[in-house]
């Protein structure tokens, strides 16, 4: 869309977006050639269809020798459903335009007086929401004359990174024929939509994390996806991983080297990408005591059928929040055979998990609230001593059990009290451990 200044100018600015044509396409009329001579009533009586000359019989479009109403519709050859001819069409108005591509346009300045102007400054800015963006300024080497009926034409490119309305402004400053100082505005607008949208699942297994991307196409053409990697945060390695496609060692290497592009096609196409995160062998304890849940962003580039090419980068992609916890309590060892009325030892392991010393501690058993019986319990003291951590430091230490019942048995509600901060922490997750008969 095109707005001038008020007011009657010498020049006028026409602006043709630069991009990829566009197939011509012509859905063919299929037309039988004795319509050309005869109605198609006349099949109706066969004494006068058969009266018809042999040339206006279908011999080469017409499987049959015999006229008939219904060729008209059948495809001889596949070709013909195209309707592709041999013409490209250049863009008749802006088009669609979205985000992450280069919007290129050809603009032209064209003097329709009859007489020549003078001493032309030219300008062209996009202007956004946010910012104005300066494309050509020729106020240092203004152009000298533009001749009655002449022009002048330039390229202007701008990389689109914002969504919603922008406005290329075009102005000129020059002498008219008369040698009056004029100024023109010419403004045109267009609106830049979302290509893609980009959906995103983490799951977190052990100490892997897994990403799915799922990429939905928003727009009118078919996009070849040349690119969609993920560059993980610092502390993380990242792996995309792909399906079997059964593929030959050869055939493997050749679509490792020259990878081809994916397709998602037009109009709410979607493709997925799975990928697997992995702690960096060289992240130290103090990167996990900060707890940043960043793991990485995306970047996706992509061509469209004509190789329209398009780039766009995502945001910091958040992993699940997960809560920093000032000390872990593990276990280290389980004897690989436990005796009833036996007692046994469970070595334990509790690490210190933030940046200053913790304890002493007490390590128990917490009360039983669901007032089932506890099956295994402490041997000897109710309550175990043990020292204090030093920051991000870890010590191991044992507990004493005894178990009163055979078969698979739980131990619960192993529990440590900071006696220092008076706080209790969160439980060791049950254990399950198997009860022989002594």
């Amino acid at each position: 869309m095109s707005q001038t200044g008020g007011g009657s100018h010498s020049l006028a600015f026409r602006v043709m977006r630069l991009c990829r044509p566009s197939f011509n396409v012509d859905p063919p009329l299929r037309l039988h050639p004795s319509d050309l001579f005869v109605g198609e009533d006349i099949f109706d009586d066969p004494l006068a269809a058969s009266s018809l000359p042999p040339l206006l019989s279908p011999t080469t479009s017409s499987p049959s020798p015999d006229p008939n109403y219904r060729h008209r519709f059948l495809l001889h050859h596949s070709s013909d459903a195209m309707g592709l001819s041999a013409l490209l069409v250049l863009p008749q108005s802006f088009g669609a335009i979205y985000l992450g591509e280069t919007f290129c346009s050809y603009i032209s300045i064209n003097n329709s007086s009859t007489f020549e102007v003078r001493e032309v400054i030219i300008k062209a800015e996009i202007q956004t929401e946010r910012q104005r963006i300066l494309l050509l300024d020729t106020s240092k080497s203004p152009v000298e004359t533009i001749r009655a009926g002449g022009r002048y034409d330039f390229i202007v490119e701008h990389d689109v990174k914002e969504l919603g309305p922008h406005t290329l402004v075009c102005t000129a400053l020059y002498n008219d024929g008369d040698g009056e100082r004029k100024y023109l505005p010419q403004f045109f607008k267009f609106i830049v939509a979302n290509p893609l949208s980009v959906r995103t699942k983490v799951r977190v297994i052990k100490e892997t994390t897994f990403l799915e991307a799922c990429i939905e196409n928003h727009t009118k053409s078919n996009l070849f996806m040349d690119q969609v990697d993920f560059e993980p945060a610092q502390s993380y390695t990242s792996t995309i991983l792909k399906g079997d496609g059964h593929h030959s060692k050869r055939e493997s290497l050749i679509r490792e080297t020259f990878k081809p592009p994916i397709l998602i096609r037009s109009g709410g196409g979607i493709y997925n990408y799975l990928y697997q995160l992995k702690s960096s062998t060289g992240s130290s304890a103090q990167s996990k005591v900060e707890g940043s849940n960043v793991l990485g962003k995306l970047q996706i580039t992509w061509r469209t059928n004509l190789g329209e090419p398009g780039r766009l980068q995502t945001q910091q992609i958040l992993g699940t929040p997960t809560t920093k916890k000032e000390i872990e309590l593990q276990v280290v060892e389980v004897p690989s055979i436990i005796n009833l009325q036996r007692p046994f030892v469970l070595k334990l392991s509790l690490t210190n998990q933030i940046d200053r010393e913790l304890g002493p501690f007490e390590v128990s058993l917490s009360e039983n609230e669901s007032y089932v019986e506890r099956v295994v319990m402490i041997n000897g003291l109710q309550s175990m001593f043990v020292p204090q951590v030093a920051a991000l430091g870890s010590t191991e230490f044992q507990l004493n059990l005894i178990a009163t019942k055979t078969g698979i048995q739980r131990i619960s509600g192993i529990t440590v009290f900071d006696s220092k901060e008076m706080k209790s922490y969160e439980p060791l997750p049950d254990l399950e451990i198997f009860v022989n008969m002594d």
